[in-house]
């Protein structure tokens, strides 16, 4: 499921997956940087992304429904430039066609890193349905 994708290309690890919580880790590494060698904002919006799509497919039919990301804000609270990072998703409202789910970015140490808000969307892969 995550060869070839974004979670493969910055080492993205699953470490829990429940309708409760998601956990995935990332190392800070070099290509998860930006220029003055601190964690890229971008990387970090795109573990929380992950994380509340990884659980927001734990309440559809993967056979016949997708996650999408709707819309997603994250607010940067400390810098880092290494060790690594896990996002802690938790759902706020589960819906028929969106969710909305929480997710915090802890360092090893459980610093919280940033925190995001992520709206997903519930779409039908039957292509008869669209």
């Amino acid at each position: 499921m995550t060869h070839q994708t974004l979670m493969e290309a910055l080492q993205m690890n699953i470490t829990k997956q429940s309708k409760e919580l998601v956990t995935v880790e990332m190392p800070i590494t070099g290509s998860v940087k930006q220029p003055m060698g601190f964690l890229h904002g971008g990387a970090t919006v795109s573990l929380a992304e992950t994380a509340a799509s990884i659980g927001g497919m734990q309440y559809v039919n993967p056979s016949s429904q997708a996650i999408v990301g709707i819309e997603i804000n994250c607010n940067h609270l400390k810098g880092k430039k290494d060790g690594t990072i896990t996002a802690q998703a938790t759902p706020i409202h589960i819906g028929k066609k969106t969710m909305v789910w929480n997710i915090n970015i802890v360092d090893k140490n459980k610093q919280l890193i940033a925190i995001s808000r992520c709206t997903l969307g519930i779409v039908s892969t039957n292509k008869n349905l669209e």
